[in-house]
């Protein structure tokens, strides 16, 4: 109960618990009725933020389609699911950042490697890659089937 009562009091920042970078991707994006463009502003091992006017329902399942700036140049298939939005609110000074924050869903090892290294080149981590984290994924995973 006090860990839940001292992240109430931090700033977002300080609750991640995952390590987010900032960055200017395309990504291309679809659901069963759209496909389309936009960008990532932040990413982190476990989901990004993409910037857009038009953002997705939480709890929506996207097919996410991006190539991290790491050299290796292949494309990334991902599956991801919005979790917040942040809606345009035209003329409210405090909605300069409208989009959505999509969860990585069913992250492959690999897929999951390279987007550590991709972050490593940003900033610094520890070695996230270790059962604790994928223990993590799977309790997260499973919270969201039940």
């Amino acid at each position: 109960m006090a860990d839940e009562d001292d992240n109430e009091d931090k700033d977002g920042a300080e609750r991640r618990e995952w390590h987010r970078v900032l960055v200017d991707l395309e990504v291309d994006y679809s659901n069963a009725d759209n496909f389309l463009f936009a960008y990532i502003s932040d990413i982190s091992e476990t989901g990004i933020f993409i910037r857009t006017n038009t953002p997705e329902e939480p709890g929506t399942r996207l097919n996410l389609r991006f190539t991290p700036n790491d050299g290796n140049r292949q494309l990334l298939l991902l599956e991801g699911e919005v979790i917040w939005v942040n809606t345009l609110r035209p003329g409210h000074p405090d909605n300069i950042n409208p989009g959505m924050g999509v969860s990585f869903v069913g992250l492959t090892a690999d897929n999951r490697h390279r987007l550590v290294e991709y972050i490593k080149t940003f900033a610094y981590l520890d070695d996230p890659i270790d059962d604790d984290c994928e223990g993590k994924e799977q309790a997260q995973n499973d919270e969201r089937a039940n």
